[in-house]
C-alpha cells in the first residue's frame, strides 16, 4: 500500500461490517476490477475469531492477486495468522508498537489519530505507514466523538511524508474538500458498498474525483 504520487489520492476500501465472505467475494472482485484501489480492510463486528479469520482466507486472496493490500483491523494476531499484509490499530486496540514487533518490519501498520496532531506525530515517529484522521461525515458505521476539519490534512501533508488516510461517511459527493486538502487516501464503507449503481460504478466515480 502506496502512493507514489504524492498528487493523487488513492481507494482504501473497508468491508461492510456483516458480511457472507463467499457470497461478498464476488462484489469485491467487481469492485477491486473496476479501478484503482490502494487497500481494503476486512473489519468485522459482533463475530467471532472464527468467523474474521474465514472471511480473510476467502476475501485476502482476492485483494493480494490483484496487488491491493489486504488489512487486517484492530488484531495484529489475526493478521498474522491469515497472511494479511497488515492491521489497522486504533487508540483503545492493540499498540503500534506490539502490532509492529508481531508482524515484522515489512507489515503495513496504520494507526486512528481522529482529530489529533499529537496522536499523529507519535504515529509518525514510532514507525505508522499511514495515520488515519477522522470522522469527517456523519456516519452510521461507527460511534465517533471526533469530527476534524480537512485542514489537518493539508497541515500533515505539508508537515511529513508518512501518508494520510481520511475516514467518517465519505461519498463520491462529498470527498472533493478531502482530496484538495491533501488526503492520500480515502477510507470508504457504505459510500462504495452502497452506492445506487453498485460498488463497481462508485470505484470508478472515486477514481475519476481523483483525476480532477
Amino acid at each position: 500500500m502506496n502512493n507514489d504520487d504524492q498528487n493523487t489520492c488513492r481507494l482504501y476500501l473497508i468491508t461492510p461490517p456483516r458480511l457472507e465472505p463467499t457470497a461478498f467475494s464476488d462484489t469485491l472482485a467487481q469492485a477491486l476490477d473496476a479501478g484503482d484501489v490502494a487497500a481494503v480492510q476486512l473489519r468485522l463486528k459482533d463475530v467471532d475469531d472464527d468467523a474474521i479469520c474465514r472471511a480473510a482466507e476467502v476475501l485476502a486472496p482476492i485483494a493480494q492477486s490483484r496487488d491491493v493490500a489486504f488489512i487486517m483491523n484492530d488484531r495484529p494476531d489475526l493478521a498474522q495468522r491469515t497472511g494479511c499484509d497488515g492491521v489497522h490499530v486504533g487508540q483503545q486496540d492493540a499498540s503500534y508498537k506490539d502490532a509492529r514487533a508481531l508482524l515484522g518490519p515489512s507489515a503495513i501498520v496504520g494507526v486512528t489519530c481522529h482529530d489529533s496532531r499529537h496522536l499523529a506525530m507519535e504515529a509518525g515517529d514510532q514507525g505508522a505507514d499511514y495515520v488515519a484522521f477522522g470522522a469527517f461525515f456523519p456516519t452510521d458505521t461507527k460511534e465517533t466523538q471526533h469530527k476534524p476539519d480537512p485542514e489537518i490534512l493539508t497541515w500533515w501533508s505539508e508537515a511529513t511524508t508518512v501518508p494520510c488516510v481520511a475516514i467518517g461517511g465519505i461519498t463520491v459527493e462529498n470527498c472533493p474538500p478531502l482530496v484538495y486538502a491533501g488526503a492520500d487516501f480515502l477510507s470508504v464503507i457504505s459510500g462504495v458498498w452502497n452506492y445506487p449503481d453498485g460498488p463497481a460504478a462508485a470505484v470508478q466515480a472515486f477514481n475519476k474525483c481523483f483525476e480532477g
